[in-house]
């Protein structure tokens, strides 16, 4: 188990908690954090910022500190080790005190603007979650087409839907969230999963940035066959899913 300190909430009952899982982000943590703050800063209902260090070996945990003094709405959780951006942003949904929570990156490619109106057009709709497709995708070649190609692999072994598994702007119920297995591969099976326990799910086009600053923590190979087990793995749980349902 995944051994982690989180700071106690200044507030429950907020409207909106915003996730964001960091690993080795020192550069971006402010800078991220601050575009957050200005964007929720009049949000009706409230929100938090719940920033999640995955056990960082540079400043990164120390720079949330920092912004946790410096700002009552944003929260830190600290892993003792280093477990994954699955478990990072399991533990944020875990430390959330919010009706809904969104969540983004810790790179700084997805843009928090796109938030408000992802959360207004999944009440508006109903819906239980609201997942992200990067209309513009600011990455190398490579990175689009591995991406393509994992899309298209896990829409033919799970048997959904989804252009952009890999993005990693969503806004889901809380409620939701709650039933969703975790594993390592949670984030990027997360609107498949919340559909194979019968919520809903739509899409809508966001924003997607170049990076600014530090370099990715991920690229094609070290994620390849990860993915390809973990389709499986979502495969068997979908079906056990519907095989309840019908009992």
């Amino acid at each position: 188990m995944t051994q982690v300190t989180a700071s106690p909430a200044p507030h429950a009952g907020v409207r909106l908690s915003v996730v964001i899982p960091s690993y080795n982000e020192e550069e971006n943590v402010i800078p991220l954090a601050e575009e957050v703050i200005a964007t929720l800063r009049d949000l009706p209902g409230g929100y938090e910022l719940i920033l999640v260090d995955d056990a960082s070996t540079d400043k990164t945990a120390s720079v949330i500190r920092q912004l946790e003094a410096q700002y009552p709405t944003v929260r830190g959780v600290f892993h003792r080790v280093n477990a994954g951006q699955s478990a990072a942003v399991a533990s944020g949904f875990q430390a959330a005190r919010g009706e809904w929570v969104g969540t983004l990156d810790g790179d700084g490619q997805n843009d928090p603007a796109d938030l408000p109106g992802m959360l207004a057009l999944a009440e508006k709709q109903g819906v239980d979650c609201v997942t992200g497709v990067r209309a513009k995708r600011q990455d190398t070649w490579l990175r689009k087409f591995s991406s393509r190609v994992a899309n298209g692999y896990r829409n033919w072994i799970t048997g959904d839907k989804v252009s952009d598994s890999g993005c990693g702007v969503r806004v889901a119920k809380r409620s939701a969230l709650r039933e969703v297995p975790v594993f390592n591969g949670l984030h990027r099976f997360l609107p498949t999963l919340l559909r194979g326990q019968g919520f809903t799910v739509i899409e809508t086009a966001v924003n997607h940035r170049e990076r600014m600053r530090g370099v990715s923590k991920y690229g094609v190979h070290n994620r390849l066959w990860r993915g390809i087990r973990d389709c499986f793995g979502v495969r068997w749980y979908l079906a056990r899913a519907v095989r309840s349902n019908r009992l």
